[in-house]
């Protein structure tokens, strides 16, 4: 039995775990793929934040665990948010070398209902789309935004 309110995406990069790892948890290149601006302490505690492009949210969140090149995961949610607040979601992010590249497995859990799920199942697919192309080497060109707002 699956839970309804929980997101979960695959996709494949043609880069090292190690590269796709860099790509979640380093500022300049979080920016090359996802946000305007970004803050990231990549360490259980340490603070994880994003501003979006075009928009006036931030993502703040706070990482739980972090195993380098394998495994992350944070809490997330939305400044001002009244649906999804800083700290009620969680992510977490699987690389597993395959195929020489890696798969990224995401889980994105406690969302609070079918809409808020919906935004962040769009959200997830626009930008683990962005990732695969700039973990790649490729530019993804401007980023648009995503509808992955609590509004």
């Amino acid at each position: 039995m699956t839970e309804p309110l929980v997101v979960r995406r695959e996709v494949q990069i043609a880069a090292p775990p190690a590269t796709v790892f860099a790509f979640l948890t380093d500022p300049e290149k979080i920016m090359s793929w996802m946000g305007a601006e970004a803050a990231t302490e990549p360490r259980p505690g340490g603070l994880y934040l994003i501003k979006s492009v075009g928009r006036r949210n931030t993502a703040r969140g706070e990482f739980r665990e972090v195993i380098p090149v394998h495994r992350l995961a944070y809490s997330f949610g939305w400044e001002g948010g009244e649906e999804v607040p800083p700290g009620s979601s969680l992510i977490e992010i699987d690389l597993v070398d395959h195929d020489g590249g890696t798969l990224l497995r995401m889980t994105h859990s406690g969302l609070p209902n079918e809409g808020q799920c919906a935004a962040h199942a769009r959200g997830w697919t626009h930008y683990l789309g962005r990732l695969a192309i700039a973990a790649a080497g490729g530019n993804p060109g401007p980023d648009q935004g995503a509808a992955t707002a609590d509004t």
